[in-house]
């Protein structure tokens, strides 16, 4: 846990979350499945997504900046210059993940005694069409435990832009050290960090829940 010198005094009050790869399983051990099945070198999806990261197809559909079709085509001829056939389409029926129930009972204990908000960096409705019924109604059922939920498809900003995480802080009404922040990808901690929160990076449920019951003195399993 990484915890900024300015949030030590602080009482916590808030505890922040991100979605995929902390309540659901890393995304990029289904990228790697893919490329090992197409004989596409390891690392090639996570490369294409990481270059021009601001920019970069990912980026502009997670902002809504080009739809589903779109993001397809540009996925598409992004890793076609790199001389790999991967039509983005398949990225995105990669991103699934399979759920982590103790953490969502983490989150169901959590909300017990501080208030919860999740910043997801998503994909727009329609790329979400494939998404199975069941799987669906149990998403909805965990975004409906937090008081607050930013997606950054329906506001056209995504982490790590420290405006978003500023946002969750006024809805939720508390200030960022008072905050404890949860997320899979070291990239969009840290503003959260420099900004003051606690923050605790998810490498496995038991990892991420023992740092969380540090940080809120909470016993959570």
């Amino acid at each position: 846990m990484h915890n900024a010198g300015t949030a030590g005094n602080d009482v916590i009050e808030a505890v922040i979350w991100d979605f995929g790869g902390v309540f659901t399983t890393s995304p990029f051990e289904a990228f790697e499945r893919y490329e090992r099945d197409k004989g596409i070198p390891v690392g090639v999806i996570r490369k294409i997504n990481s270059t021009n990261h601001e920019s970069n197809a990912w980026a502009m559909f997670e902002r809504s900046a080009i739809d589903f079709a779109g993001f397809d085509a540009a996925f598409a001829a992004e890793a076609m210059a790199l001389g790999y056939e991967i039509p983005g389409r398949d990225v995105v029926a990669l991103l699934a993940g399979d759920f982590r129930p103790e953490m969502i009972e983490a989150l169901r204990r959590i909300k017990t005694r501080f208030k919860t908000g999740c910043i997801t960096n998503n994909m727009p409705a329609d790329a979400r069409g494939a998404t199975a019924p069941a799987r669906s109604i149990y998403s909805r059922e965990i975004m409906e435990l937090f008081d607050a939920v930013i997606e950054s498809s329906k506001i056209g900003i995504r982490k790590p832009d420290p405006h978003i995480y500023l946002m969750m802080c006024d809805q939720l009404g508390v200030k960022p050290g008072a905050c404890v922040y949860l997320d899979d990808l070291g990239g969009n901690l840290k503003p959260a960090r420099a900004m003051g929160m606690t923050t605790i990076k998810v490498e496995s449920a038991p990892q991420a829940i023992a740092e969380l019951e540090a940080a809120t003195g909470m016993k959570l399993i």
